[in-house]
C-alpha cells in the first residue's frame, strides 16, 4: 500500500488511528506505529505535562513514525504545540477550530501537518492555510461532528474531487471491508477510532470497552445539536441531554450539563450511568478487544479478502 499518505507519514500502510480523549495514550500509539501505522497522542485530554510524559515513553516504545491529535479549542493549545515541538515531535494532526491558527510555525519547525475536516468548504481552508493533508470525518464518527451531518460515503468522493492534497477518510471504519471502501471512494488513508478504543492497549476504562462490544447498529446516538453534536452511546446521560434539548435548554444551560468532566466519566472512568460514551456507528461489527498486533493483522486480512472479492466480480 504506497500512496501519498504512506510517502507523507513515512508509514507502511495507509492507518491512522484517531487522537481520542481518554484513549489514546502512548501505549497505543506506540503499538499502532509498531504495526506500521500512525499512532496519534490523544492530547485533548491532557496536560502539558502529561502529554510531555506521553510523548517520551512513545519514543521509547518505538522508532516508527508517530504523531500527537491537537484539538485546537484547547485555551492551553499552545502550550501543548510547543511541548510537542521541544519533543521533537514532526506529525500534528489538529482539529476543532481553525488551521491556520498554527499551521505556519509547525512548518516553519519541518512538521507534517493534517486537519479534521467535515465539509468541502474547511477541507479548501485547510488546503489554503498549508496543509499537507485533510481527514474528512464523517458524521458516523464518535465524539464531536460537524453540523452538517454529512455522511463518510457522500463526504469523502467530494473531498476528494476538490482537493489537490490527499484525504483521509474517517467515520464509521472499523474492518477491511470499509478500509477498501473507503480507499475505493479516493481516499489515501483511513482514521479509524472506536475499533482501537476497544483494544487492550487502549487508555480507555475496560467497561467502556465492554459497551462498545455490547452495542448495537442502533446504539449510538447524536446529542447536542445546538453546542456541537456529540455522538455517544445511549445511557441515562445521552437521554437527558435529548430531553433537555426537547425542553428547550439555552446554549448556557446545556454546556453545564455536558461539562468537561463527562467525557473522562465514562471513557476513563467507567461511569456507564452519567459518563459520555463516545463512539462511533460501527459499534455494532465490534465484538471483541484484541490487541493491537492481533487488530492489524486481521484489518490487513479483511482488505485483503474483500478487495479480491471486488476483483472476482469485476471479472464477471
Amino acid at each position: 500500500m504506497k500512496n501519498r499518505i504512506t510517502e507523507l507519514l513515512k508509514i507502511d500502510y495507509p492507518i491512522i488511528q484517531a487522537g481520542m480523549v481518554w484513549v489514546s495514550g502512548w501505549k497505543l500509539a506506540s503499538a499502532i506505529s509498531n504495526c506500521g501505522g500512525l499512532g496519534l497522542i490523544g492530547a485533548g485530554s491532557m496536560k502539558p505535562e502529561l502529554l510531555k510524559e506521553h510523548l517520551q515513553k512513545c519514543k521509547a516504545a518505538t522508532t516508527k513514525p508517530f504523531g500527537v491529535n491537537v484539538p485546537l479549542l484547547r485555551k492551553d493549545a499552545n502550550d501543548l504545540i510547543k511541548i510537542c515541538i521541544d519533543e521533537g515531535i514532526k506529525i500534528f494532526f489538529t482539529s476543532a477550530g481553525n488551521p491556520k491558527t498554527f499551521t505556519s510555525l509547525l512548518k516553519e519547525n519541518g512538521c507534517t501537518v493534517v486537519h479534521v475536516v467535515a465539509n468541502i468548504k474547511y477541507g479548501l481552508k485547510a488546503q489554503e492555510a498549508g496543509c499537507d493533508a485533510a481527514v474528512g470525518e464523517g458524521v458516523e464518527a464518535g465524539g464531536h461532528n460537524g453540523a452538517d451531518q454529512l455522511t463518510t460515503f457522500c463526504l469523502i468522493p467530494q473531498l476528494v474531487d476538490k482537493l489537490n492534497i490527499p484525504v483521509i477518510a474517517a467515520g464509521g471504519i472499523v474492518d477491511g471491508r470499509g478500509i477498501l471502501a473507503a480507499l475505493s471512494l479516493g481516499a489515501e488513508g483511513v482514521q479509524i477510532g472506536t475499533r482501537f478504543a476497544a483494544t487492550v492497549e487502549s487508555s480507555a476504562h475496560e467497561k467502556y470497552k465492554q459497551e462498545i462490544i455490547n452495542s448495537n447498529d442502533q446504539d449510538t446516538v447524536l446529542a447536542f445539536k445546538k453546542i456541537g453534536l456529540v455522538r455517544m452511546i445511549k445511557n441515562d446521560f445521552a437521554f437527558r441531554a435529548m430531553k433537555a434539548e426537547n425542553e428547550g435548554w439555552n446554549e448556557a444551560q446545556l454546556r453545564e450539563l455536558l461539562s468537561t468532566k463527562r467525557e473522562r466519566a465514562g471513557i476513563f472512568e467507567g461511569d456507564l450511568i452519567e459518563g459520555e460514551l463516545e463512539a462511533g456507528q460501527g459499534v455494532g461489527l465490534i465484538d471483541d478487544i484484541p490487541t493491537v498486533k492481533d487488530l492489524f493483522k486481521r484489518l490487513l486480512q479483511e482488505f485483503n479478502i474483500a478487495n479480491e472479492n471486488i476483483k472476482t466480480i469485476a471479472r464477471g
